[in-house]
C-alpha cells in the first residue's frame, strides 16, 4: 500500500471525496462499484469491485474453448484488466491495463468488428496484438468487461460466425453477472 500524502474528513453524511486525480489514476468514475475493506488496525480499504472477478476460473475455461472454436487468440477482461486469455501467453497479459480504446467500446456498449487489419483496436497498453472483434459483457444494465478475439498471425479478418460466436460469449458472461 503506498500512500498519497491526501487528508480528506469524513462529512455530515459519512461520505469521503475520492480525489479526481486518484479517480483519473485509477479510472473510477462515477457509478462505479467500490468494495469496502477493513482491517484490525483501524485501516479502511476502498477498491474497485469487479463483478467479473468473480468468475476468474469460469472465464478462462470460457476463453480457452472460445480459442479452439475460433481458432484465433482470445481474451475476457473486465473494465480494467485482462482476467483470461488463451492462445497467448497467459503471463504476459493476466491482470495487464485494457487499452483506452477498448474502454472506449465498452462506454459505448456496442461491439467492434474490425472492416481492414488496420482498423483491428489494441486491447491491451503497449502490447502489438490487435483484436478484430470486441463485444462488450453487458449484465443488469452494466458492464463488467469484454470478450476480444486477437487478430491471427495471417491478419485474417473475422467472419460472421466468428463474430456471432464472439457476441454470444459476452451475452453469456453477462447473463453469469446478473443477480
Amino acid at each position: 500500500m503506498k500512500a498519497t500524502g491526501i487528508v480528506r474528513r469524513i462529512d455530515d453524511l459519512g461520505r469521503v471525496v475520492i480525489p479526481k486525480e486518484i479517480r483519473r489514476t485509477m479510472r473510477i468514475r462515477e457509478g462505479d462499484p467500490l468494495e469496502i475493506f477493513t482491517a484490525a488496525d483501524g485501516e479502511v480499504i476502498f477498491k474497485k469491485y469487479s463483478p467479473m472477478g468473480d468468475f476468474a476460473e469460469f472465464t478462462a475455461q470460457y476463453a480457452d474453448v472460445l480459442n479452439k472454436a475460433l481458432n484465433m487468440p482470445v481474451m475476457i477482461t473486465d473494465r480494467d484488466h485482462v482476467l483470461a486469455v488463451s492462445g497467448l501467453p497467459k503471463k504476459e497479459y493476466i491482470d495487464r491495463r485494457v487499452s483506452k480504446a477498448l474502454e472506449e467500446i465498452m462506454e459505448n456498449r456496442a461491439g467492434f468488428v474490425a472492416k481492414a487489419a488496420v482498423s483491428a483496436v489494441q486491447p491491451v497498453e503497449g502490447d502489438s496484438h490487435a483484436a478484430c472483434l470486441a463485444f462488450p459483457i453487458i449484465g443488469n444494465g452494466d458492464v463488467s468487461g469484454c470478450v476480444c478475439a486477437i487478430m491471427n498471425e495471417r491478419n485474417e479478418l473475422p467472419a460472421n460466425s466468428e463474430m456471432k460466436l464472439v457476441q454470444v460469449a459476452a451475452q453469456f458472461l453477462a447473463k453469469q453477472t446478473e443477480d
